[in-house]
């Protein structure tokens, strides 16, 4: 038995020493072997990073392809470049280890020490072709990117029953070794929450109310109360609105108004009011129109597709190419706001190639334009009274507002009428008809009956029965050259219209001999049966606004036209002013023997809708402008029309102001009233969706590969391939997209609304890039609580309200702003939260905080918008500020209507952004034109004095009462003694108005804490 142990001992140690002389050798050549490179994880994402920008598919430079195994090894025009295992021989290791490649940023050595391992271990290649955005590297982000891994709910800190949110918060800030601050008093958490949910400051009683409310939910019943207010989803869609680049203008050269597109600012403003899940709000944003074809509010929603600028002069140039280019460039906007408002992700930066830092290739970019391929703006049927259900109560109080305003104003003048009236009828007998420069009465002829002026018969024109018969077809009358110069002047014919429908024709013209230059009496041209003043290229015509025409053809009618020597063109009919007079630049000045007179003609040769059709039984020509007066008498009528600018010109300065007050009001409700019954919507109006290629650098004349419409492949969700056809129709592909969009498994989708929601309750998002969650965007400073959020967001059916309450009712969200230097110094920008940091007010709730603090806020919801400027067009559409006075202008700062070049200063002072960009994150100045704004700004001026009369009559005439009560209002609390002592003298100083002023520019007034 022992001589057996021996044995197997013996034989045991022969083999361990035949082992260790096997495996020296080895261990030896261990030491001097080519270090082990995985290429998918290390050689791939480092070609694709450096490399392949320049030696792709698309892109060989020096005919090199590095994107794929066999181009490799095949090399480019400089013969082979990778010989496995041979460093000399390979010219890739030559350009690289000398700096030559890449051009611009060289390898590092780490990098340069993987590429000569991985040639000198034989250049093995892994997956085939390379996939650059396979892995996150330090230059590009990947499919394992943080943001693009499925939402799962990670599991909460603590078993304590804590907040959730205050349990990820309390996390990080043990690991730096802070502590959250202390818990803010009840009135700064009003204050607070009032403005983060309403945009409003609460009223003193609603203070008070909440401060002595024991009750142990008093804060959740606030959270509630101010959820379900309907100013809650005015301030939420303003956020809403910054994102989306909404503007109720053109933007670009000609900047035209849309003036019905106010719709879809009020169904977003309803759709966050109803708590509209989350999903569904995206939903029909992106193809309402399709998924809802008989809802109005459902077309409503598809104005977010065309929110943005839109360059009319681009789609209507003559050339083609250029237009393709236009068009490209309309459908980048598209791509781009529907993917960063989404999904977080620059999608649009794909356009000419490959995503330099997103795993987004250049084709999924043009899929994406594919699915919004059919998408343009435009103008569609719509039904206003789909989005209120008051509609008809609506109409009546805009209708009785015009007629109180209107009832005020003929007050205001009617003493000024009185005398005019009673000037007149002293002077009406002594008013005597006017003296043409020229008449022609056809009484068998063409002759004028005062000058040399005589007419020429053209085609089938004939006097007959003391009248000339135009046929509206050929026939016309021209007259000699003038012999005189005319500048101001009157034309007035008698008229009689055979047909009420025809369009354009002129009954009396004054025009150059070649026809280029003309002023006219035109019938029907812009509009359906109205009288004009026709003009070279419209240059000195606009609508007089005036009554459509009615008469039968067998009654005669008196048309004049008057050209003032300011411009003024003023139209009447019978002898009374025919609407509203205009003004044009200055008159035209017609030369002696270069102008005559036409009838029957609007100008040149005959042809297309220029002829006039009917009979003038008399015409005459003036070389003045008449007066209301003379006009009256020349038609034979008593003059009682007073035209409002002989009103101004009888009024005081005091009294010219205030009605200029109330007439830009009544323009502006008329023009509400017009918006509110019109039946059409600025809106997405699809047509035929074009195929879609790969556009090879982003030039439509280099198209490559045709694509059919779909998601980003990135996401990881089977819903972003649409499984469509190249030529799918618009709503298949709108659908597709919206389902890919907000399908559940889309790990960018929840996310993404997550952060913006935290980012407009705390300052600054989970992730600080609301719409960059990619590469260049910043990392999130809780990427577990964002994930827990968007996860409880999916889990309770997409509610913006849940999603709230869950913030807002964290001690997070609660905690103080009190300051901590040694927090601040290690966290200075406070991205781990151990206090509330404060914020400024928006501009708009600066505004609208004067307002309300005021007493002057109108709190009417909805509708279309006031306007803030004067405007007229010019080939372009022109804006003229102005500060507007009246209750209809007193509403809230969403309801303005936002023009792109038609800029409020007082608003632009606090950073208000411009409507022509996203915006996700609004930029926070502190300059000295705030300080001045509130000092001197006229609406700060009138708001002051506004609520020096409130204080005066709430509070009484002591200044302590009105300092207590003017500082309830403006901060929510009571002032304190000193306060009051320096607020009485510098009342008893400078005035209540200016205390006022000085409130309104406090830091306490402005900020959030």
């Amino acid at each position: 038995m022992i001589r057996s142990q021996d044995h197997w001992r013996t034989a045991a140690t022969m083999c361990l020493l035949i082992l260790m002389f096997a495996i020296v050798p080895n261990i030896a050549q261990a030491d001097d072997a080519v270090p082990t490179v995985d290429f998918d994880r290390q050689i791939a994402p480092l070609l694709a990073s450096r490399c392949l920008d320049c030696h792709n598919g698309t892109e060989t430079k020096s005919g090199l392809n590095l994107a794929q195994a066999k181009t490799a090894m095949a090399g480019g025009d400089s013969g082979e470049v990778i010989v496995p295992g041979s460093l000399d021989d390979s010219l890739l290791w030559d350009y690289v280890s000398t700096d030559q490649m890449p051009p611009k940023k060289p390898l590092t050595d780490k990098e340069k020490g993987l590429i000569k391992a991985w040639i000198e271990g034989g250049a093995k290649w892994g997956r085939d072709p390379i996939d650059p955005f396979r892995y996150t590297t330090t230059s590009r982000a990947g499919y394992d990117w943080w943001c693009l891994q499925p939402v799962n709910k990670p599991k909460l800190p603590d078993a304590d029953g804590s907040h959730p949110i205050d349990q990820f918060i309390h996390k990080k800030l043990a690991e730096k070794n802070l502590t959250p601050a202390p818990a803010a008093d009840r009135r700064t958490l009003i204050r607070r929450l009032s403005f983060d949910l309403l945009g409003l400051p609460p009223a003193p009683e609603e203070v008070d109310a909440f401060v002595a409310d024991e009750s142990p939910d008093a804060y959740a019943k606030l959270v509630e109360r101010l959820l379900n207010s309907p100013h809650y989803g005015e301030r939420w869609a303003r956020h809403w609105l910054d994102v989306v680049r909404y503007g109720e203008s053109a933007g670009f050269e000609r900047d035209a108004l849309r003036d019905n597109f106010w719709a879809y600012r009020d169904w977003v403003v309803q759709a966050l009011n109803a708590d509209m899940p989350y999903d569904e709000f995206t939903r029909l944003q992106l193809a309402g129109d399709v998924l809802r074809p008989d809802d109005s509010t459902a077309l409503a929603a598809t104005g977010f597709l065309v929110a943005g600028a839109y360059d009319e002069v681009g789609q209507k140039q003559q050339s083609a190419a250029m237009r393709a280019v236009v068009r490209q460039d309309e459908l980048e906007d598209m791509v781009s706001v529907v993917s960063q408002t989404f999904l977080g992700l620059t999608v649009n930066c794909a356009r000419c190639h490959d995503h330099k830092f997103d795993p987004i290739s250049q084709a999924e970019y043009y899929q994406m334009t594919s699915a919004l391929a059919g998408v343009h703006h435009g103008k569609r049927d719509f039904q206003p009274e789909a989005l209120f259900s008051d509609y008809d109560q609506r109409l009546q109080q805009l209708d009785s507002q015009l007629t109180a305003l209107n009832t005020r104003r003929e007050q205001l003048v009617a003493p000024i009428r009185q005398r005019i009236l009673a000037r007149r009828k002293q002077e009406q007998n002594n008013t005597t008809p006017p003296e043409p420069f020229a008449e022609w009465l056809f009484e068998g002829d063409l002759r004028d009956s005062r000058g040399e002026l005589h007419g020429t018969a053209h085609g089938t024109a004939v006097v007959t029965d003391g009248r000339l018969v135009l046929d509206g077809e050929t026939a016309y009358v021209a007259t000699v050259p003038l012999a005189t110069h005319l500048s101001g002047k009157t034309l007035e014919a008698w008229v009689s219209l055979a047909d009420l429908d025809q369009r354009g024709g002129g009954v009396l013209s004054v025009q150059t001999l070649n026809g280029n230059s003309f002023d006219a009496i035109v019938y029907g041209e812009r509009q359906s049966r109205h009288w004009l003043a026709g003009s070279n290229n419209f240059s000195r015509t606009a609508d007089f606004r005036g009554t459509q025409e009615t008469a039968n053809p067998d009654e005669w009618v008196h048309v004049a036209i008057v050209y003032r020597e300011d411009g003024t063109i003023v139209g009447y009919r019978n002898g009374q002013p025919y609407g509203t007079a205009y003004q044009k630049p200055g008159p035209v000045q017609f030369l002696p023997e270069a102008t005559q007179v036409l009838f029957g003609l609007r100008h040149g040769s005959p042809g297309g809708n220029r002829l006039f059709k009917g009979s003038i039984d008399r015409a005459r020509l003036y070389d003045r402008a008449l007066s209301h007066a003379e006009v009256a008498a020349s038609a034979g009528v008593k003059n009682i029309t007073i035209e409002n600018s002989e009103i101004l010109a009888a009024a005081d300065s005091q009294l010219r102001a205030e009605l200029d007050k109330i007439d830009f009001e009544l323009s502006n409700l008329r023009s509400q009233a017009k918006r509110y019954r019109s039946n059409i919507i600025y809106s997405n109006v699809p047509r035929k969706a074009d195929t879609v290629h790969v556009l090879r650098r982003g030039n439509p004349a280099k198209p490559a590969e045709l694509v059919s419409a779909s998601g980003i492949a990135s996401t990881g969700t089977e819903s972003a391939d649409f499984h469509l056809k190249p030529d799918a129709p618009d709503a298949d592909r709108r659908r597709k997209l919206a389902e890919w969009i907000t399908d559940p498994q889309n790990p960018l989708f929840a996310r993404v609304i997550v952060n913006r929601v935290w980012h407009y309750h705390f300052g600054a998002g989970l992730v600080e890039t609301p719409n960059d969650f990619g590469f260049n965007g910043a990392r999130p400073s809780h990427p577990e609580l964002i994930d827990w959020l968007a996860a409880d967001l999916i889990e309770h059916g997409w509610s913006l309200k849940h999603l709230h309450r869950r913030i807002l009712m964290s001690k997070t969200y609660r905690q103080s702003s009190q300051r901590n230097p040694a927090a601040a110094a290690i966290d200075g920008n406070n991205r781990l939260l151990w206090r509330k940091s404060p914020t400024r007010l928006e501009a708009e709730d600066v505004r609208d905080a004067v307002l309300s603090i005021a007493g002057q806020l109108n709190p009417q919801i909805g509708g279309p918008g006031y306007h803030d400027f004067t405007t007229y067009v010019h080939n372009a559409q022109f804006y003229d500020m102005r500060d507007p006075v009246g209750v209809s202008f007193n509403r809230r700062s969403l309801y303005r209507t936002w023009v792109r070049s038609g800029r409020n200063h007082f608003l632009d002072a606090f950073d208000c952004p411009d409507p022509s960009t996203k915006t996700p994150t609004r930029a926070v100045t502190t300059t000295p034109l705030q300080a001045l704004a509130m000092m001197n700004n006229s609406f700060v001026l009138r708001m002051s004095d506004q609520l020096a009369a409130r204080l005066t009559n709430e509070f009484g005439e002591a200044p302590a009462d009105q300092i207590r009560g003017a500082t309830r209002l403006a901060f929510g609390r009571l002032p304190a003694d000193e306060e009051i002592t320096v607020g009485a003298a510098f009342i008893k100083e400078h005035g209540l108005p200016a205390y006022c002023r000085v409130l309104f520019n406090s830091n306490e007034f402005l900020y959030v804490d």
